[in-house]
């Protein structure tokens, strides 16, 4: 373990107080005003289609029954052998843990599992690109659930100049008939993009800052990201752009509430796999006012 500098803090954690300092010194000026202003609930979004967060309970009360769809749902992928793999993209700290969480908290881990790699190693990034994702497909009876996925290349590694054009271009080009193969193959293949407003998006890492349970979740990225928004706006649209396919679409959640986009993530899961026990009813409509393609991102 790396020993600490003389005058520093042996107990400091990185990146601790970078958040804040941004608040203070980078962000717009519309942005600083608005997280001042805003209450607990509040939305910041001033297009979002609602002011304040779901109520608790009726969160509660709509993810109990949802839940209960969810547990019939794997029953009858492990009785019939198929297939689901999600793939949970999007803004950082737009929800995505927080999402795969409920929706995996009552499933059997052996069945269902989050699938959440690190920065390949030196051989895997001589690799084929999609290699290493490959060996984390489903089997028979499994839902595996990406903690952000192949699309990496897409977005992070093109606004931190972690690939090449050339190679970027290459994961375009061979991506749209990989995962017409992972459909032909007969996965279930659902694909849910979180995105969230700047302003909310700053808030929830100042909030990460300031708990020192969540402290770790701070990196590098999420600092240096923060400056980057409107790189990440540009790799975000070409990447939705060229990737939503009739065999395999991306659903676009708008999740400036938690509650309210677990409960819509969750849902088009439940609609896209037909089960026996399923109960439409149940499930409810989604949302269409924070969920649907990709148009959802210009909302």
């Amino acid at each position: 373990m790396a020993k600490a500098k003389k005058g520093e803090d042996p107990q400091a954690i990185p990146f601790v107080g970078d958040i804040t300092d941004y608040l203070e010194h980078g962000a717009p000026e519309a942005i600083r005003k608005a997280i001042g202003r805003a209450g607990k609930d509040d939305i910041l979004a001033p297009n979002f289609p609602y002011d304040r967060e779901m109520k608790r309970k009726d969160y509660e009360a709509q993810m109990k029954v949802l839940q209960v769809q969810l547990v019939r749902m794997l029953h009858d992928l492990l009785r019939t052998g198929k297939r689901l793999c999600v793939l949970f993209e999007g803004r950082d700290a737009a929800g995505k843990g927080g999402a795969i969480e409920r929706m995996r908290e009552n499933l059997n881990p052996r069945s269902a599992y989050i699938v959440a790699l690190p920065k390949p190693t030196e051989r895997e990034a001589t690799q084929w690109y999609f290699q290493r994702y490959v060996d984390w497909l489903p089997a028979a009876g499994e839902i595996a659930l990406f903690d952000r996925s192949w699309y990496n290349r897409g977005v992070v590694e093109k606004v931190f100049g972690f690939c090449t054009d050339d190679q970027r271009k290459l994961f375009f080009r061979q991506l749209p008939e990989f995962e017409r193969m992972l459909v032909d193959e007969g996965i279930t293949l659902v694909k849910l993009w979180l995105n969230v407003d700047r302003g909310e998006q700053l808030r929830r890492f100042l909030a990460r800052e300031r708990d020192p349970l969540k402290q770790w979740k701070l990196s590098w990225i999420d600092v240096e990201g923060l400056k980057k928004w409107d790189d990440y706006s540009r790799a975000i649209r070409e990447t939705l752009d060229k990737s939503h396919t009739a065999f395999a679409p991306w659903t676009v959640i708008r999740a400036d509430d938690k509650k309210r986009a677990r409960i819509a993530a969750i849902q088009t899961v439940l609609h896209a796999v037909d089960f026996a026990g399923r109960d439409l009813g149940a499930i409810g409509m989604i949302d269409g006012a924070i969920c649907g393609g990709p148009d959802r991102l210009d909302s």
